[in-house]
């Protein structure tokens, strides 16, 4: 047997894991969490008598919108929401997966081929994280797993990462003896997520889910990204973060996203290049006229947006370094207007009576008055925004947002040290 359990009534090792992932304020909460979800695999599956517990968070994007594609330059960090499972053996070659409040998805693992009627459905990450350890010749046994989650759909925080790292960890952890680094778990979630769940994303949402705390990270080589750990705490320089839901949903607009590293694509071919990292910036601007021609005005726009938020992820990491927080208040507001004008992720193309994006932004630039900052959050189009709001009038911005986007629409959050974890 390659994998061990630990005992579903060892809650003091339990407890212990849980306070020290959360911290002993959020412990009392969490544990309950993690006692709903053993109690949900014994409702689900029937009595076990051992299972292990996971966690996997989700991330928010501090810099570098739409630039991981392009093996460019990305702030990160995981957050304090996460997906956690319990998992046990079944003894079967089939895994069963219960999200509590949704379907029940079940993979045979000896069906692990690509299933294009499963593209943009969750059972596609959980064929697809099984089928790389399959063939990378680990010997995987069926498990039944209960999950539950508070990294909410469409929140911008990358759930679809949260789950594929959550289930990375899974089969790390149960058939691998924990031989994946955080790097490659991510290298897998961005892999399942552009072949079995069709959606052409990069390795930011993935990298901050799985390697915890605020990073940096360069993805030149984007098989060997160069990750940088930075250590800076939001509310010792007076502010928190929040992540407010517009309340637009992403469904339909995969076509949206896929736009943009289509478009840039095109630019990179006039180079006969892969990504805009390998085209020098002086020979795009004097290519400017062709490849208005050739890849249109959007495109170019496109490009010039990645250019710029390299340099200003940075730019944001030095003036952390230095502790200069006005001076990445500074580059988070360019960021978001380069987002809006030039990347163009606010707005979905066509889209005239449901704005809700840009409905946040305004709204939020409202309240802080030129105080904090905010931009669009993630892939954009629909989802979040995110705001560096002063404490002082931290009461008063959630309260103002939520009574003009909807109750519970504005979350404060932290960074989370740890990014994905068995506990126990």
């Amino acid at each position: 047997m390659k994998y061990e359990f630990s005992p579903v009534t060892d809650f003091a090792k339990l407890e212990n894991a849980v306070a020290a992932l959360y911290g002993s304020g959020a412990a009392p909460a969490q544990l309950e969490r993690y006692q709903g979800v053993l109690q949900g695999l014994k409702e689900t599956f029937g009595p076990v008598e051992r299972a292990a517990v996971f966690s996997a968070p989700g991330r928010t994007e501090i810099g570098g919108n739409h630039t991981d594609h392009q093996c460019g330059k990305v702030l990160t960090g995981s957050v304090n929401l996460d997906i956690i499972a319990a998992v046990t053996p079944n003894g079967e070659r089939v895994v069963r997966l219960q999200s509590e409040g949704f379907p029940m998805m079940t993979v045979d693992l000896d069906d692990l081929e690509v299933h294009p009627e499963e593209y943009n459905q969750a059972v596609s990450l959980l064929r697809g994280v099984a089928a790389w350890f399959a063939r990378q010749g680990c010997h995987l046994e069926g498990f039944n797993a209960y999950a539950v989650s508070n990294v909410f759909k469409g929140s911008g925080l990358s759930s679809s990462a949260a789950v594929e790292v959550l289930l990375g960890n899974i089969f790390n952890g149960l058939f691998n003896e924990d031989k994946c680094t955080p790097v490659q778990i991510a290298q897998i979630g961005q892999y399942v997520e552009n072949v079995y769940f069709g959606k052409p994303s990069g390795l930011l949402d993935q990298m901050g889910s799985s390697v915890g705390g605020m990073v940096t990270i360069d993805f030149a080589d984007n098989d060997h990204p160069v990750v940088e750990k930075i250590d800076f705490d939001f509310a010792s320089a007076g502010h928190a973060l929040c992540i407010i839901d517009s309340g637009a949903d992403h469904a339909d607009l995969t076509d949206e996203y896929a736009a943009v590293p289509g478009e840039l694509k095109k630019i990179c071919a006039h180079f006969g290049k892969r990504v805009l990292r390998e085209v020098p910036e002086e020979d795009f601007y004097a290519a400017l006229p062709a490849l208005r021609r050739e890849a249109g005005d959007r495109a170019v726009l496109r490009a010039i947006h990645v250019y710029d938020d390299n340099r200003r992820v940075e730019g944001q990491v030095e003036a952390l370094r230095r502790n200069d927080f006005q001076a990445f208040l500074t580059q988070v507001r360019t960021s978001g207007l380069s987002s809006w004008r030039y990347l163009q992720n606010v707005v979905p193309a066509g889209y005239k009576e449901h704005q809700e994006v840009a409905v946040a932004l305004a709204a939020a630039e409202r309240i802080l008055n030129g105080r904090g900052a905010c931009r669009v959050h993630g892939g954009g189009f629909a989802g979040t925004i995110q705001a560096f709001v002063p404490l002082d009038m931290l009461d008063s911005f959630k309260a103002e947002m939520e009574r003009v986007l909807g109750t519970g629409k504005c979350h404060v959050l932290t960074i989370r040290n740890v990014g994905g974890v068995r506990l126990v």
